[in-house]
């Protein structure tokens, strides 16, 4: 009997020609393309969604140079594996040999880990391959970083997963009836993952299979992939795409666009986040970018914030999509967030500036024989009811803080 081989493997590319996607790392004009040409490449870190081609790449690299090859993962591996790597790799140098180290989900290794890594690195002991999906900013200790070059990789479009789909049928399945609106469904629903996408084709095939009729032609539809299919969304709550979104949802409420603000809002939602995350993020914009051109922005926000708390999801999201309707079609005002990013930059650069005597409070003799209080002018006494007299500190007696809307 056969040993199962699941399709993501068994058609896992061995060379450039057949590797998707990716055209502005492995193009004719790519860097990896030339790094491999001249039969050497630098330590590097792949960064890049699930399923975008990451370790594959890396094994392609491995299989065309003369490299001693290692593979790890993050997750389960350690120091103790690292150290007999690199004392073979010590060997290897006194041959000419140089050693690849192929490292996986490189994020998940802490500062103390990965500081173990960088000398080796430095020395060019090893080559190294860090696969990440998370940001090399965030995720990465600085000083590994720059001895690194960040390559990106970018989601697969639709159309290069349907691609190498029907060329994966023609291959695996060619006594199926599979129509292209079948396999532009998968494409699509895979995310831009290969990988998904070869999933879902090899769990519904599973079900066609099982539900087959003697004679009847085997017909792949869009039932089968729906049974199979729950939609990943690629989020993470402590990762750069979090951040990504939230800065969404803001610059588009910022650029009065509503109907990009609830799909992103949305989008947080349906991937699992806290939904008094997103209250308190629109409750501060409702402060800092709507203002005073509609105080009743903030009183919204905050009543979103406490309906949220009692109703929690999935029914506040509709409360969360209407606020963020509002606050992209409400006029905008930022004059209170630069006036605090002003005064903050003014205290830290003057510090304690005094009060000046006139508008101190004054309740003691001794207060009062030190001239606190003293020249105040009592506003309601006046006919216009507004006095020019100075209250901001002798340093600072001419700032204009607050713009006028």
């Amino acid at each position: 009997m056969d040993i199962y081989e699941p399709l993501a493997s068994k058609y896992r590319p061995s060379k450039l020609s057949d590797f998707v996607g990716q055209q502005h790392l492995v193009g004719e004009n790519g860097p990896i393309n030339k790094f491999l040409e001249l039969g050497k490449v630098p330590s590097m870190i792949f960064w890049g969604p699930p399923g975008t081609g990451k370790t594959t790449l890396a094994y392609i690299i491995s299989l065309n140079l003369y490299y001693d090859f290692y593979k790890m993962q993050a997750v389960n591996s350690g120091k103790e594996e690292l150290r007999k790597i690199i004392k073979i790799a010590e060997g290897n140098k006194q041959y000419n040999k140089k050693t690849m180290l192929f490292l996986d989900e490189i994020h998940r290794w802490n500062k103390a880990q990965q500081d173990t890594l960088l000398p080796y690195v430095e020395k060019g002991l090893i080559t190294l391959i860090g696969a990440t999906t998370e940001n090399p900013s965030f995720s990465i200790i600085s000083a590994l970083l720059s001895r690194t070059k960040v390559f990106v990789f970018n989601q697969h479009d639709t159309e290069d997963i349907s691609l190498f789909l029907k060329r994966i049928i023609k291959k695996e399945y060619p006594d199926y009836k599979i129509s292209k609106k079948i396999i532009d469904l998968i494409s699509t629903l895979s995310n831009g993952d290969i990988r998904s996408a070869l999933n879902i084709l090899e769990m519904s095939i599973t079900l066609v299979e099982a539900d087959k009729k003697k004679d009847k032609i085997l017909t792949l539809s869009e039932k089968e992939i729906r049974e199979v299919v729950q939609k990943p969304l690629y989020y993470d709550k402590d990762g750069e795409e979090h951040y990504n979104i939230i800065s969404a949802i803001h610059k588009s409420m910022r650029s009065s666009n509503a109907d990009a603000a609830a799909y992103w809002v949305q989008r947080m939602l349906s991937a699992g986040e806290d939904p008094l995350y997103v209250a308190r993020r629109l409750l501060r914009f409702a402060s800092e970018d709507v203002g005073n051109s509609d105080p009743q922005a903030l009183i919204l926000a905050n009543s979103v914030y406490e309906a949220c708390q009692k109703i929690g999801m999935p029914e506040c999201g509709v409360f969360l999509i209407q606020l963020a309707i509002y606050l992209s079609n409400a006029p905008k005002d930022n004059s209170a967030y630069m006036a605090e990013l002003e005064i903050k930059k003014d205290i830290e650069e003057y510090g304690n500036l005094p009060v000046p005597l006139h508008i101190r409070n004054a309740p003691t003799k001794l207060m009062r024989d030190l001239n606190y209080g003293k020249g105040y002018e009592y506003d309601h006494d006046l006919a216009n009811k507004k006095s020019s007299q100075q209250c901001l500190p002798d340093r600072l007696r001419k700032r204009k803080y607050v713009k006028d809307i």
